[in-house]
């Protein structure tokens, strides 16, 4: 399926012409099928695995998933191309390496392009055809050098306050961060791919959603994710995506009303979900 006929884009640059390097952060997770179907691509594809430690004894998962991320990060400074990094538990579409990219690739002034979206919103699209906007969960996404450098100094305040031992959802304010700080966000007309792990328990502790799947993707899966009952989860995906463009929270009403173009938002918006598949 080509670019200028599903999100009409002006380029057709594809993703993995895009990127320098994919980092797959792993802990105990078997990375072999993930990294072999990458390989294909022609990328170079790395797994950095988190190596435990006695003083990581009292850490929170989500502090310990953050010093995961901060070693890709660390190592994306050293690459002049972005750099796309993966949690050991995402299922890429399977026509992954033919997909378009869905960050503008002269952007000098990229932050971070989320290939996979969680709670995700639409601010503006681009002349070029590309959204800008919010999501969360860091299962798959690109970042260059210089957005590295600002997610390090993120992850020194989080490790400052509250400290490696508290719960924080410190993925929930990376795009609010690089905004701030110049940068532009970007997510996908459809995912990447899934997230194909089971529910983490400090999710749930903290009243927050315990299970995010993909919305809409961009086509099947190229293996089977973890967690099976791909049917149902699948359908909790699709109708949760339904429900949140529904009720306004995929493109907000005041973001729809002080749009210069919002027939550019609208038919982003809706044309993502123009499909039949799971």
């Amino acid at each position: 399926m080509g670019t200028r006929s599903t999100d009409s884009r002006s380029t057709d640059s594809r993703l993995i012409d895009t990127i320098g390097q994919i980092l797959i952060l792993a802990y105990q997770e078997d990375t072999e099928q993930l990294s072999s179907f990458l390989g294909t691509t022609g990328c170079h594809v790395e797994v950095l695995r988190q190596m435990h430690r006695s003083e990581y004894k009292n850490y929170s998962r989500s502090y310990l998933c953050l010093l995961n991320h901060r070693k890709a990060w660390e190592q994306a400074l050293l690459s002049e191309k972005p750099t796309l990094i993966v949690e050991a538990d995402f299922v890429p579409v399977a026509n992954f390496a033919q997909l378009p990219s869905p960050f503008d690739p002269n952007d000098k002034h990229l932050g971070i392009a989320w290939l996979y979206t969680c709670a995700s919103q639409i601010y503006t699209i681009t002349d070029q055809g590309y959204a800008q906007g919010y999501s969360t969960a860091m299962v798959a996404y690109v970042i260059t050098k210089q957005s590295a450098w600002r997610l390090i100094e993120l992850a020194e305040m989080v490790k400052a306050d509250p400290g490696p031992e508290m719960y924080t959802p410190w993925d929930s304010g990376i795009e609010y961060y690089l905004r701030d700080r110049n940068f532009h966000n970007y997510v996908p007309w459809r995912n990447y791919g899934e997230h194909g792990g089971i529910p983490n328990p400090e999710h749930q502790q903290n009243n927050l959603s315990t299970t995010h799947r993909a919305d809409v993707l961009y086509g099947p899966l190229a293996f089977e994710p973890a967690y099976g009952k791909v049917l149902k989860e699948r359908t909790y995906g699709r109708v949760k995506g339904l429900g949140r463009l529904l009720l306004n929270k995929y493109l907000r009403g005041p973001v729809l009303s002080g749009s210069t173009h919002p027939g550019r938002l609208l038919r982003f918006a809706l044309s993502r979900q123009f499909t039949l598949r799971l």
